[in-house]
């Protein structure tokens, strides 16, 4: 059964009968005879079938974004902000498809060589709880544009977003079988990954389960692309705009109540500036509003679930009993739902919980660094690799990104995912890049063509 709580209240709001096997097998034989029509259509036509999608998902954004505040706890400002930008995904690749797959002729001993890249058939998209829209369409987008088709298994605590997505290709008149959702418990997804007629893997979330799938996938020689955790790293130098840093850091930190791969979760910031740097955070942590998420005025809403909550309070308190300082938050408040006060830990220093694990929820955790080369050794002193920020000039900025481990990294500005920019990890946040042009190679066959006769 797919249990629905609202983190809000605590309550099970829903219950949800997975998918039998007989359902589980009709739709994967939809994909499959879906695909055979949809990877012979141009690229227009592709792009008609997006943006329909993408009009009737901006048409109805007051229907959708609270179905994500009820299920996962998003603030209903965020929670349509979502909405959006996972419309304006389907637009951009439906704009730039055509140009991002283009052939590229190649010389060689041919009369004519060239690389097309051409659909490779149903993909499977494994989906976590915490942006249920973006990352549905951050999956499906390049795939469908590219001539495949997908299978969506979202994660068993949002049914009802995984149902609304599905919705919004049906109310848009999309072919029958190129986007379906997948009801499962997480146990019977292997079976769906080994299933010939599924081509390829997507996988976000844990590391835990993106090892698990990759070495699913890599036994049926699968393709597979992984985005998995971060302990994203952001440098504040001393000759950096505190100002700018410090609102930029409220953002980026508790979004989404700090459920999120890519938050600045490892504040590190050089001595000089140091506690004028903490002092700037904590006085714009502090201002933030934790309430109902479905008030328009709410900052900081519930964890998504109860178990999340108590690994979270595990870290902080561990971290804290290691010696830092915590200045703001760090209790368990009373009351319905699965809150999470805003937290700022100062003084976190290499060994504690807070610096090596990932911390997934409204925690800030500030680190001193003596100058710059401690910094960016403290930065990469992590097993993952996902995002990073320096602050600093754009000189220095952009040198330090060149050292820093990690897939994609902001200077002087917050990390974002951006349906123009490829995205992705190293390390253990994962392999392969979505997103951008790159995100759109990840599920091609990228085929060469050799024409004769030998060029004299």
């Amino acid at each position: 059964m797919l249990t629905v709580i609202d983190p809000t209240t605590g309550k099970v709001i829903r219950e949800v009968m997975p998918d039998t096997d007989a359902v589980v097998e009709a739709k994967l034989a939809k994909a499959a005879q879906a695909y055979i029509a949809w990877r012979t259509t141009s690229f227009s036509e592709r792009a008609k079938v997006m943006c329909a999608v993408a009009a009737n998902m901006r048409a109805r954004v007051a229907e959708l974004a609270p179905i994500m505040t009820e299920e996962m706890g998003k603030p209903i400002r965020e929670a349509r902000g979502e909405v959006e930008k996972a419309a304006w995904c389907a637009e951009h690749y439906a704009e730039h498809a055509e140009t991002y797959l283009a052939p590229q002729v190649i010389g060689s001993d041919a009369t004519h060589s060239y690389v097309q890249h051409l659909p490779i058939g149903p993909v499977l998209g494994i989906l976590p709880w915490n942006a249920p829209f973006w990352l549905a369409f951050r999956f499906c987008a390049p795939a469908l544009m590219a001539g495949n088709t997908c299978l969506m298994k979202h994660d068993p605590h949002v049914p009802g977003c995984a149902a609304a997505i599905a919705d919004v290709f049906t109310q848009a008149g999309a072919p029958d079988g190129i986007f379906q959702t997948l009801m499962l418990e997480t146990p019977n997804v292997e079976r769906v990954i080994r299933d010939t007629r599924v081509r390829a893997v997507s996988f976000t979330g844990s590391g835990r389960g993106g090892s698990a799938v990759a070495a699913i996938a890599a036994s049926e020689i699968k393709p597979a692309v992984l985005e998995l955790g971060g302990s994203d790293p952001c440098i504040v130098l001393a000759d950096a705009d505190l100002n700018k840093a410090a609102d930029v850091l409220k953002v980026s930190r508790i979004i989404n109540a700090g459920q999120s791969c890519i938050a600045a979760k490892r504040i590190i910031v050089e001595a000089p500036v140091y506690d004028e740097m903490t002092e700037h955070l904590r006085t714009r942590f502090a201002s933030l509003k934790m309430a109902d998420p479905r008030e328009e005025d709410t900052d900081v809403g519930p964890i998504a679930r109860s178990n999340l909550r108590d690994e979270l309070h595990r870290q902080i308190s561990s971290t804290v009993a290691a010696g830092a300082r915590c200045l703001l938050g760090g209790e368990l408040p009373k009351g319905s739902g699965f809150f999470y006060p805003v937290t700022l830990l100062a003084d976190v220093e290499p060994g504690m919980c807070a610096y090596a694990e990932e911390t997934f929820g409204p925690v800030g955790v500030i680190i001193r660094a003596n100058d710059a080369q401690h910094a960016l050794s403290l930065a990469n002193d992590t097993e993952y690799g996902l995002a990073a920020s320096v602050w600093s000039t754009p000189e220095r900025g952009q040198a330090l990104a060149r050292e820093i481990e990690a897939g994609q990294v902001a200077v002087n500005g917050i990390v974002k995912t951006d349906p123009r920019l490829p995205s992705g990890g190293i390390k253990k946040s994962g392999y392969g890049r979505e997103l951008g042009p790159h995100g759109i190679h990840a599920f091609v066959n990228a085929q060469q063509v050799w024409v004769g006769p030998v060029r004299g």
